[in-house]
């Protein structure tokens, strides 16, 4: 029988893993703008674990600035620069 802080650790382990599964496809993809939305699917993966580790007031930060402000800026610079990478 699974009791609470079993189903926590097994949350944390799901969302650590995908996190990493994030992180390299927003390393090998080729799209920025697609890199940018893996990217800011990583920060919630790692959100999520801070919040079951009960520090709520790092969540409210990393947030606002991982999945918020982070993601508007380099939106930005993608549009500038060009959405695909070119490989020379």
């Amino acid at each position: 029988m699974m009791d609470y802080v079993d189903l926590i650790f097994l949350i944390m382990g799901i969302s650590a893993l995908s996190s990493v599964l994030f992180t390299s496809l927003a390393i090998r993809t080729k799209d920025l703008m697609l890199a940018v939305v893996f990217s800011s699917v990583q920060s919630v993966a790692y959100a999520l674990i801070y919040f079951l580790l009960l520090a709520p007031d790092i969540v409210l930060v990393y947030v606002a600035v991982a999945v918020g402000i982070y993601p508007l800026v380099a939106i930005l610079l993608v549009k500038k620069v060009g959405r695909h990478e070119v490989v020379a």
